[in-house]
């Protein structure tokens, strides 16, 4: 039988409910070794715990640290795919992460849970069996880091989480789940058509977020750039238009090289240069803004860390985005 290694990191799938303060803190994650009966059925199991802590605590450098030590695993003869454990807050932001180191053909698959170990409809170990079988499956080769998450697989590029306790919570809301997970098998409809990889280097972590929104000013754009940052994402409105007093600042940074990245704040559709207005789309082309292509704002904060490695000119990285 194949071998699947499950890394855990752990998040709410490590966690239970203290049942009189009804909060919510991690245990031991020696629990989930519990499982490997349930998940012995499918493969051969290997556990490895590799550090135990609420998604929120997971930093661009911790992701880099488990992208090497998933690698090695994925250079095993005997070894058939991985499994990752993750908090789902930031699950999605180290499933792309992943999916931009990653080049195997080898399954990746990234779950969590919804619900603590011992909350009544618990959705951990639902989960990770079903990640176990898709890692096992020959079609879930070459097809990217995926997440598997509620009887459904979703790629690594598009997922995001839409619901703060949901157990549905994670969606890809312009290309819908790749494939479905039934008692009888894993189901694949569609795969993304672009494997988008680059060389393992080190992210550049100082990269700014910032969500537009009507009447705001660049005040945070002159602070990250006050302070030093190498590059701002900016979740802009509509198709990619920004108050024209948000301007001032992107023209500085535009002045010192910094790169200004542009996608929109909605959840579906890509920003493009259809506005000719101060601080439509055209305009902030023409002042050097990268546009990315349908990436949500905490993605391409990712994407500009990982391709500042590789460019520090706009138009190369423009080239990245495109993709």
């Amino acid at each position: 039988m194949s071998k699947i290694v499950i890394i855990t990191t752990g998040g709410t799938i490590a966690m239970n409910e203290d049942l009189r303060t009804k909060t919510v803190k991690p245990i031991d994650q020696d629990t989930i070794d519990k499982l490997i009966p349930y998940l012995e059925e499918y493969a051969q199991i290997e556990m490895d715990h590799f550090v135990n802590i609420p998604s929120p605590h997971m930093t661009p450098e911790l992701m880099y640290q488990l992208a090497l030590h998933t690698h090695k695993y994925l250079t095993q003869d005997d070894v058939f795919g991985v499994v990752i454990t993750h908090g789902t807050d930031t699950l999605e932001e180290t499933a792309y992460f992943l999916d931009l180191f990653l080049e195997s053909d080898k399954p990746v698959v990234l779950t969590g849970a919804m619900r603590s170990s011992n909350e009544l409809g618990a959705d951990g170990p639902l989960n990770l069996v079903n990640s176990v079988k898709v890692a096992m499956d020959k079609n879930s080769k070459n097809k990217g880091v995926l997440v598997v998450f509620n009887d459904e697989i979703h790629a690594a590029r598009y997922v995001t989480k839409t619901h703060t306790s949901n157990v549905a919570t994670f969606q890809s809301p312009e290309n819908g789940p790749i494939g479905t997970v039934t008692k009888k098998g894993i189901h694949f409809s569609h795969a993304p058509l672009n494997m988008d990889n680059y060389p393992m280097h080190e992210p550049i972590v100082n990269i700014g977020l910032i969500k537009a929104a009507a009447g705001m000013d660049d005040l945070l754009i002159n602070s990250y750039l006050n302070a030093g940052y190498q590059g701002i994402v900016i979740e802009a409105l509509g198709q990619g238009n920004l108050p024209p007093t948000m301007l001032p600042g992107i023209k500085r940074a535009m002045k010192e090289n910094i790169p200004v990245v542009l996608v929109s704040r909605c959840f579906n559709g890509i920003v493009d240069d259809v506005y000719g207005y101060e601080g439509g789309g055209k305009h902030l082309n023409e002042l050097g803004v990268i546009f990315s292509n349908g990436l949500n704002g905490q993605k391409a904060r990712i994407k500009l860390m990982i391709t500042l490695n590789h460019a520090k000119d706009s138009t190369q990285l423009q080239n990245y985005f495109n993709q």
